[in-house]
């Protein structure tokens, strides 16, 4: 049979296992007619971890989940960040404070799963002894009292076509005897035992009754453990179909390490990360919910281009606050920072400010802070059509450091001067899609930046005229609530075109601010939108519009 290597799901085992012909011998499934060998399953409790069973399955490690995340939401009932636009700007900077829930120890579930079985065949010799034989993947249960003991009367070449596990085995016997009455024993954890049955149950059907999505995802951590191909892709299939939520989402990025690298599930793990992206890209506004996420879906959210957030620096804070929740001890956690999470933060958009807390942060090895502060610093010090290359040159990374999120603030460059007088340049570009939506009221801010100790922001907007006649594009300077009373700012706002080679005044003036006040141009380029927003358009360079702002302090 030719293999199809065009759909994971699809994809053969190299030996051909589990090809997933759809031949259906239910009719065969304990048939004394159909049947050449006797599987005794042995049922023994399942182990104890901490207290808790360390069972394999999805059911318990939902309920696990959910506990731990009740008992999280108890404690912070009241830990949730509110941002209201029109006051965000004297708040950017703030560390977010948010609480999740213990983070789950994958490594430790895979563990549990690789020696959860023990398969052993034995076979009367002639002599009366037992020849033993035990298979290299799985390890020993301790040798602990069975629970129950129950037996099926089974097909070895049903079994051994579906899967090379058990081809394995009943290949080794036959080497020890030809007698025709073998017995092959099966020890599992009970959690693991209506998992096991319906396996079984596929391996004759190929098909596999309703079930839950908890119990389905049972079924697929033993089929990877017996290594039933043909049963991964149908689980994988079936669970597709389902309708995706947070909680189902999260189950699949639960799985143990040893069952998510399968091909056949990474469908599955892809729909679970793109549906969890999409549902979270707002995370100011399911922050708690963020937090509980196991740590792939949380890369997977934070790894979202389109992700609304204020800043950057919002960023770094919702992952330096997942991190110390999740791993309470320094050393883990600094692990788990520079091994999963620091590439999730694009430091290039972090402001200054921040970038500095960065360096004092004991949270970071100190070597992969000031690397990724001084890679930041060279980026925003590199001219656009650098900082353009570097964005190409890291166009197939999954999650692109250079790549500009969609910021509820806008990154800017500022230009600093105290001699001969307090002075600040700030440059501001926002690219055609940004200019578009801000159609027909819309606003964007950029960050806050500090002119003589005081904080301000700029505002693009779009707005009608006084008589409410045509729509424009407009600038506005305003300063941040906090700080002094008055401040008087010398500003002159300018904007790059196509026809110059340097940027063209197109509003200046002297202006005392009070808090929270500002001040700016309606009709910044003396154009109406239309024309302004235009394929064409002499204020669009690349796509980019560039607006710069002179402001010098005034005592």
């Amino acid at each position: 049979m030719k293999n199809n290597f065009s759909d994971p799901l699809t994809k053969m085992d190299p030996l051909g296992y589990g090809s997933g012909t759809g031949s259906n011998f239910s009719f065969a499934y304990d048939n004394a007619a159909f049947s050449d060998r006797i599987l005794t399953i042995q049922i023994v409790p399942n182990s104890k971890s901490d207290g808790e069973g360390c069972s394999s399955t999805a059911g318990d490690l939902d309920r696990k989940r959910k506990r731990r995340r009740e008992e999280t939401s108890k404690q912070n009932d009241a830990d949730v960040l509110t941002q209201r636009e029109d006051k965000v700007l004297n708040c950017t900077m703030l560390d977010t404070e948010v609480l999740a829930y213990e983070n789950q120890d994958e490594e430790a579930v895979a563990m549990a799963e690789e020696s959860s079985s023990r398969v052993e065949m034995t076979t009367d010799h002639p002599g009366g002894g037992v020849a033993s034989k035990s298979t290299d993947s799985f390890t020993h249960l301790n040798s602990a009292a069975a629970l129950s003991v129950k037996t099926i009367r089974i097909s070895s070449a049903i079994l051994a076509a579906q899967s090379p596990f058990f081809y394995k085995l009943f290949s080794n016997g036959m080497r020890e005897s030809e007698s025709e009455k073998q017995l092959v024993t099966v020890q599992i954890y009970a959690s693991e035992e209506a998992a096991f049955v319906k396996l079984l149950q596929f391996m004759y059907s190929n098909t596999l009754s309703t079930i839950p999505a908890t119990a389905m995802l049972d079924v697929l951590m033993a089929a990877d453990k017996f290594e039933v191909a043909s049963c991964m892709r149908h689980c994988s299939r079936l669970l597709l179909n389902l309708p995706m939520t947070c909680e189902l989402a999260s189950l699949f990025l639960n799985l143990p390490s040893s069952v998510s690298i399968a091909d056949a599930v990474q469908p599955l793990l892809d729909a679970a990360k793109q549906f969890l992206a999409a549902h979270f890209k707002d995370i100011t506004k399911f922050q708690v919910e963020v937090l509980n996420l196991p740590i792939a879906g949380f890369e997977a959210v934070l790894c979202n281009d389109d992700l609304q957030v204020a800043s950057e620096d919002v960023v770094y804070d919702f992952v330096l606050k997942w991190a110390r929740t999740h791993y309470p001890n320094l050393e883990e956690r600094r692990e788990i920072l520079g091994s999963r999470l620091c590439h999730l933060i694009r430091f290039p958009y972090m402001t200054c400010s921040k970038l500095r807390k960065v360096l004092t942060c004991n949270d970071f090895d100190p070597e992969l802070a000031s690397k990724n502060v001084l890679g930041a610093l060279f980026f925003k010090a590199e001219a656009p059509h650098r900082q353009r290359l570097l964005v190409a040159e890291e166009g197939n990374a999954s999650c692109s450091s250079f790549v500009e999120r969609a910021y509820k603030f806008r990154p800017i460059k500022v230009l600093n001067f105290e001699l001969p007088f307090q002075q600040c340049i700030v440059y501001l570009d926002l690219n055609r899609q940004e200019c578009n939506n801000l159609f027909p009221a819309g606003r964007i801010y950029s960050e806050a930046f500090h002119l003589g100790g005081q904080g301000f922001y700029l505002s693009a907007r779009c707005n009608m005229d006084q008589q409410n006649s045509f729509h424009w594009f407009g600038m506005f300077l305003s300063m941040q609530e906090q700080g002094l009373e008055t401040f008087t700012v010398d500003f002159d706002f300018a904007a790059l075109t196509t026809l110059s080679e340097d940027y063209v005044s197109r509003f200046k003036g002297s202006h005392t601010f009070t808090r929270g006040k500002g001040v700016g141009f309606r009709n910044l380029v003396g154009i109406p939108w239309t024309t302004f927003i235009a394929q064409g358009s002499v204020y669009f360079i690349n796509g980019v519009l560039r607006l710069r702002a002179v402001l010098t302090a005034r005592q």
